[in-house]
Parts: C-alpha cells; structure tokens; sequence
C-alpha cells in the first residue's frame, strides 16, 4: 500500500510548519520515519506546491514524482481534489494500480508505526471502504455552546444537564491516519456505512495548527525521548 503525504507550502497559522524545526529535524520528518516503518507500506509519496518541502521529504526517505498544482493548494482547496489529481496521475502517468491508499498528515508528528499499522490492519480485517485513527473526546459534546457577536451562550442540544460520568464517551478523528478504497474518494465521500475507527491515545493525536500546540508537541517528544 502507498501512503500520501499532503504538505502544501502556505500555513498561515504557522507559517512553514510541515519543516519547521521540531527538536532535532523538521516536523514532516517524524511522519515520514514512522511511515516508512510500517509493515504495510511500501511507498511514501509526498504531494506538496513546494520544492523546500519536497527536497526535504526526499531527503527522509519519500518519492517526489510531480508537483501539487497550485489551485489544489489553496487555502479553500479540499484535500479530496488533491486526493484524486494525486492517485490518477500515478495510476495513469507512473503505472501505478492503486485501488486503496493511506493519507498521513505531517501535522500529526506524534503517530507512531504501530498506529499506521493498526488503521490498516482494522481497513484490512473489515473489508471496509474507509477507516481512520479516532481519539476521545475529553469534555462531553453536549457541554458544547455557541457564542453570538453579543457574547450571549446560545444552545446547541437539548436536553438535560448530566456529570461527565454518566454522558456517553464521543471520538473524533485526530487527523493522524487515514486509509481510503480509492473507489470511494472517487465519489468525493470519505465516510461510508462500511468505515470503521481505530481509538488513539490522546498524547499521540496532537494535530499542529498553531504555535502553541506545535510547543505541546514538543514538550510530548521530549517527554518520550526521556522515557
């Protein structure tokens, strides 16, 4: 199975995120390691507008075959474009036959092999059309509120109010691993009603957008290396 890599050179919350120094190498490096740990994945291909970016990718250990264009590296572009330009022109200008793939986002630096692994193991054992790494969300989403311009709490569920120990436990997906049937891309859907989630811990589902979760990530790293 090949994975894909998607880092585009603009970030505006963090500029230059995806090869900003993190510890000892740049950020993207940690996504590229563990990927190219994996048991199951053969290739990384690396999808990105920038040639800083894609010089350092190869220097990890990915393949570079084509440049991301730069409409599909906008701000409002959607990552399923990218994922589809991507595939067909592997399939149709490098003689790839991809029929399912991974997506790994090198905001999610704290992911380690066996994680890629299990995704692929429960898309595998489930015949499944999707399947993506999930964390527990640590406040209940009920607790959850709107705020209007006038700073007023507007309600978003109904419904009583209840302790965190007697409301059911939610997930969502931290960004980190993704496995899709191309198939199902090619129809613009990612969730289907034969996709499945495998629950992370949260000290490994950080997705970096700002500086402040980059320096959490960083205290994490430094916290794993002294273990």
């Amino acid at each position: 199975m090949i994975a894909i890599v998607p880092a585009r050179g603009g970030s505006k919350g963090l500029p230059k995120k995806n090869i900003r120094r993190l510890i000892d190498k740049p950020m993207i490096a940690y996504t590229l390691i563990e990927a190219l740990n994996s048991r199951y994945i053969s290739e990384v291909i690396i999808s990105t507008d920038d040639e800083t970016i894609a010089s350092i990718a190869v220097e990890y250990g990915a393949k570079c075959l084509f440049m991301r264009p730069a409409e599909l590296a906008r701000d409002d572009s959607l990552a399923v474009d990218n994922y589809i330009y991507t595939i067909d022109r592997l399939n149709n200008e490098f003689d790839y036959k991809i029929t399912e793939f991974v997506v790994l986002q090198p905001t999610s630096p704290l992911r380690l092999a066996v994680d890629i692994d299990n995704v692929i193991e429960l898309f595998y054992s489930k015949n499944a059309d999707s399947a993506f790494s999930f964390t527990q969300e640590a406040h209940p989403i009920s607790w959850h509120k709107k705020i209007d311009l006038n700073q007023k709490i507007i309600p978003i569920f109904d419904g009583e109010l209840k302790n965190r120990q007697d409301v059911v436990a939610t997930y969502f997906p931290n960004g980190a691993v993704y496995v899709f049937k191309y198939e199902v891309i090619k129809k613009r859907k990612y969730y289907t009603d034969n996709s499945f989630a495998h629950i992370m811990p949260a000290d490994r589902s950080v997705d970096v957008d700002t500086i402040s979760d980059f320096k959490y990530v960083e205290f994490l790293l430094r916290t794993r290396y002294e273990e």
